[in-house]
């Protein structure tokens, strides 16, 4: 036998479900998937909410939920918890805010988001008080800007990535026209620089900064870009931007609960997240910021002196000093830290999931969540790159192109996939006939992201041969035909076109 021949046979040989299986055998972290609830495939076909008995559910029964970077699945730990504090609303009314409970996982309803920004920190790699949880991503991205963004006349450019998610570019537009200034010239897009090449290269970024340095107030950039699934190199970046006197932020909407991230090390300025994807926190789930201990300190000195004793922000109640926060004065002096640029009070239902992922987070180590991440996102890339064991789906890799990163430390769980012309539509429909669950970037991009908290090897195995096979089925004209798929409904009023 061939070196050559062994090769590709030893190739083929580890693209057999066998070899999932062997690799799902040797995850340390398997058994935090019976941590969620994994949907069955009549549960996401079925028009009713009645669900199937997951006890009497079979492993072949359940869907492949590879979908996290739009919404995580539910902890089974959620339901629990919010019935905790629906339990202490019902039995204690107003007292619930100050008495903790016996029997209950949830503290008093006036410390819940303090302990929800504890239980946060370690996965941010920020300290507690560098971290709140509060409004949402749009809502906190604009808290931070009235603080952060501080332009004058000669500084008062705002960079972002050309391709940022919109509500990011709309915030940013926004806040430039706010100190009536014109955005075609204070607003400054880093575009790819090849036009056939979707992601951005990290010198390009360095070089668009350096171009702009001494008219720029401030940048904003992804951390995961949520479209190619290109993973920013955060420390590099920030380092450079301070380097030439300059505020950076970052939106870690795909990157939090995704990679590991040590936010208070790097240096950041601030970030703001969603927790509604890797986080698994449900639909439109309470955001959170990080802001550097450096921009949270209060000068007790120069309040007594009537100095300015705080960085400038929008304030509110909530975030103003606990021990005084209750005799209802009017002058404001905030918590130190990220707590103090709250504005109201959070709402304690809203984080009640949060808690509970975050519990599930507690079993593991963000270290070793990427690690398995890597793993499965490989294993994912090298499937989808190969000729297939399996004569049924040979072919099938002219179809279709990987526009994420290859470098594994330039992404992180996501591929996204660019299809021939034509095909996304039919691969839809057959990836959700087979209970297989992704979100699809209109003409023809579909995102893949296994979670490492809940996903299996057998799973991406099973993925990629049926993604195969339906690529070569939409090819041939011989894709199911009937109703449009939930994920392309986005093109009428709802699906897809609607979900970051």
């Amino acid at each position: 036998m061939s070196e050559r021949t062994r090769v590709d046979r030893q190739s083929k040989l580890s693209n057999t479900k066998e070899a999932a299986w062997a690799l799902d055998a040797s995850d340390d972290l398997h058994h935090l998937r019976s941590e969620f609830i994994i949907p069955t495939k009549d549960d996401l076909k079925r028009r009713t909410l009645s669900r199937t008995d997951h006890q009497e559910a079979g492993r072949s029964d359940l869907s492949i939920y590879l979908c996290g970077n739009s919404l995580g699945l539910q902890p089974r730990r959620a339901a629990d918890r919010i019935a905790s504090h629906l339990g202490a609303w019902a039995t204690k009314g107003v007292f619930g805010h100050f008495a903790a409970h016996e029997g209950s996982e949830l503290p008093p309803f006036v410390d819940i988001d303090s302990v929800a920004a504890q239980r946060m920190a370690p996965v941010v790699g920020a300290s507690a008080e560098e971290v709140a949880v509060m409004e949402t991503l749009s809502a906190n991205l604009h808290l931070m800007m009235a603080s952060f963004y501080r332009p004058t006349q000669e500084r008062y450019k705002i960079i972002l990535e050309g391709k940022a998610f919109p509500s990011d570019h709309y915030a940013v537009e926004s806040q430039i026209r706010h100190h009536e200034l014109d955005p075609a010239d204070a607003m400054i897009l880093i575009e790819p620089p090849d036009e056939k090449v979707a992601t951005i290269p990290i010198s390009h970024v360095l070089a668009v900064i350096d171009e702009h340095a001494s008219s720029t107030a401030m940048i904003l950039l992804p951390g995961v870009q949520y479209y190619t699934g290109q993973y920013l190199d955060i420390p590099t970046i920030t380092r450079h931007a301070h380097a030439r006197g300059i505020v950076i932020g970052w939106d870690l909407a795909h990157a939090v609960g995704n990679v590991e991230l040590q936010l208070h090390n790097w240096d950041v300025d601030f970030a703001v997240w969603c927790s509604y994807k890797y986080l698994n926190s449900g639909p439109g789930a309470i955001g959170g910021l990080f802001v550097h201990e450096k921009h949270g300190r209060v000068d007790d000195t120069a309040i007594e002196q009537g100095r300015d004793a705080f960085r400038t922000r929008l304030s509110g109640w909530w975030g103003g000093d606990k021990a005084t926060r209750f005799q209802m004065g009017n002058k404001f002096i905030p918590i130190p830290g990220a707590a103090g640029f709250q504005v109201g009070n959070p709402c304690a239902l809203a984080i009640c999931p949060l808690l509970a992922s975050l519990e599930v987070f507690a079993l593991t180590s963000m270290p070793a969540l990427r690690a398995k991440s890597l793993k499965l996102t490989k294993y994912l890339e090298e499937l989808l790159l190969a000729e297939w064991w399996d004569r049924s789906a040979d072919g099938a890799t002219e179809l279709y192109q990987v526009i994420t990163p290859s470098d594994a430390a330039q992404r992180g769980a996501q591929l996204s996939i660019r299809l021939r012309e034509g095909l996304l539509g039919g691969v839809m429909r057959d990836l959700e006939e087979h209970g297989i669950v992704v979100d699809e970037r209109k003409p023809d991009v579909i995102r893949v992201a296994p979670a490492p908290l809940y996903n299996t090897f057998v799973e991406v195995w099973t993925f990629v041969l049926i993604f195969k096979e339906a690529c070569l089925k939409a090819y041939n004209g011989q894709s199911l035909s009937g109703d449009v798929s939930i994920g392309l409904a986005g093109g009428q009023d709802r699906g897809w076109s609607q979900i970051k």
